[in-house]
């Protein structure tokens, strides 16, 4: 009998790395299913965390939403509105599960990195070291409305101020390296270190000194997640990141993308295990992939309603398409390629960087296979990565980490809550028969789950030597 954690040619077998996306806002979620539940309620939020934690997974991750979007002028309400503040619902699930991850996103632009530390600190200290910080930026003034800072960041210079962001906060996390009680050996008495928390920071984008008032937590610092795409982003990531958030699922596409973010770590002095790959995927599962076929191409159907396909329309032609019929043929006019932007606040604008060009494409898309705007709009935006049985989809996923395309995926049920519960209790059995996935958590932080060291602190007397200055 062959040993079920190597391979024909005696090559172990990879780990893979799972973990849960509460989906919030976006139209990946069936939230007009009977099934559904509340976006806002914790509940929902406990109930997806459980079942993750009883799943064995690496961690929950939450996204973020700094502004409700609109369309038209209007609140767009087609999909779940509205989404609780970040901090507050990770420290919350921090006291109802033992070792599950609590990531969360959080944006560089918008902040400041001694607030950002001071609540990740002290949610890896709630949480037993727990923690993990999905480092984002925002280039749009829409956003940054809500801010004093408004939309006073020009796009080119968000990565450097993320880089600076998360410099600063490593100084604020290793402030605190070391011992902070010391011996007093002519009194017998103990005293506080008076350099504990001492940091200095001077740089173009932050100027700032002080006292930081959080000890070191658990995972000496908290994991940090990179979800940027772009050369700038994949760059940042291999210099900084601990894991990235792909969009990239499919094999080859994914092994693409893991080998090019991989290739970079070198010249940053990191290798090849310090940086995980976990694209975000979906998954509808059936007793047998045919019935799963079924199934999904309802729940396509359920993602993307009449009213929404057209909006989505609207992103490419920036024009007012609510006279149009979401089931017949698409716009014979161009798009509006002015500045006025109908559309605000969502990322998927930002796709479509030649709306002539996309346009063209999904004529002759619909013209080919006779699709009315909706039936296009529904296969264009397909999120659907894993359809099948359970041991279908076990396959597949083992067969994407094993190839490297992944090293693991965040999924995103098309439920919320309860969407999680069929892969927990069908197709994680399956995983853990390969011997490809844990049957029990080895460690208690969040680094122990996703095999990564503590980080070394900074130089504890060069930041004294700093503040003595």
């Amino acid at each position: 009998m062959s040993n079920p954690s190597t391979t024909s040619t005696d090559k172990p077998l990879k780990q893979i790395h799972l973990a849960a996306h509460f989906p919030g806002v976006n139209n990946t979620t069936v939230w007009s299913d009977p099934q559904a539940g509340s976006h806002i309620d914790f509940s929902s939020f406990a109930h997806l965390a459980r079942t993750a934690e009883r799943a064995k997974f690496d961690f929950l991750f939450l996204a973020e939403g700094l502004r409700l979007r609109e369309q038209g002028g209007q609140i767009y309400d087609l999909d779940v509105v509205g989404r609780p503040d970040t901090f507050t619902v990770l420290a919350a699930l921090a006291a109802v599960t033992d070792r599950l991850g609590l990531t969360g996103t959080i944006n560089s632009t918008f902040n400041e990195p001694y607030e950002v530390a001071r609540q990740f600190a002290s949610l890896d200290h709630l949480s037993d070291g727990r923690a993990a910080w999905n480092v984002v930026t925002s280039w749009d003034a829409f956003t940054g409305e809500n801010f004093r800072r408004g939309g006073f960041l020009p796009q080119e210079e968000r990565y450097s101020r993320a880089k600076e962001f998360l410099a600063t906060a490593h100084e604020l996390f290793d402030s605190w390296a070391g011992d902070e009680i010391v011996a007093d050996r002519e009194t017998g008495t103990f005293l506080r270190d008076a350099r504990a928390g001492a940091f200095v920071h001077q740089g173009q984008h932050f100027d700032i000194h002080g006292q930081f008032n959080v000890p070191r937590g658990p995972q000496g610092r908290p994991v940090i997640f990179q979800a940027g795409d772009s050369e700038e982003g994949r760059e940042f990531a291999a210099s900084d990141a601990d894991a990235i958030f792909s969009r990239h699922s499919k094999l080859d596409a994914g092994r693409e993308f893991y080998a090019d973010v991989k290739g970079r770590l070198a010249r940053y002095g990191r290798r090849h295990d310090q940086l995980l790959i976990l694209p975000a995927a979906s998954f509808v599962l059936g007793d047998t992939d045919t019935e799963a076929e079924e199934i999904a191409r309802e729940v396509r159907r359920q993602q993307v309603s009449g009213a929404t396909a057209i909006k989505h329309l609207e992103f490419v032609w920036n024009r007012d398409l609510s006279a149009y019929d979401p089931d017949g043929p698409l716009p014979d006019i161009d798009p509006d390629l002015s500045e006025h932007t109908i559309a605000r606040g969502r990322a998927q604008v930002r796709m479509y960087r030649d709306p002539l060009a996309t346009a063209r494409e999904w004529r002759e898309l619909a013209a080919a296979n006779k699709w009315s705007i909706r039936d296009l709009v529904i296969e264009t935006g397909n999120r659907q990565t894993f359809v099948g049985s359970p041991a279908t989809v076990a396959e597949s996923i083992n067969a994407l980490v094993q190839a490297d395309a992944a090293d693991g995926f965040i999924l995103v049920p098309h439920i919320t809550p309860g969407g999680l519960d069929p892969f927990a209790d069908t197709v994680v059995p399956l995983l853990q028969e390969r011997g490809v996935f844990r049957h029990d958590y080895t460690g208690t932080t969040l680094r122990d789950h996703l095999g990564l060291a503590e980080p070394a602190a900074l130089d504890r007397e060069a930041v004294t030597r700093r503040v003595a200055s």
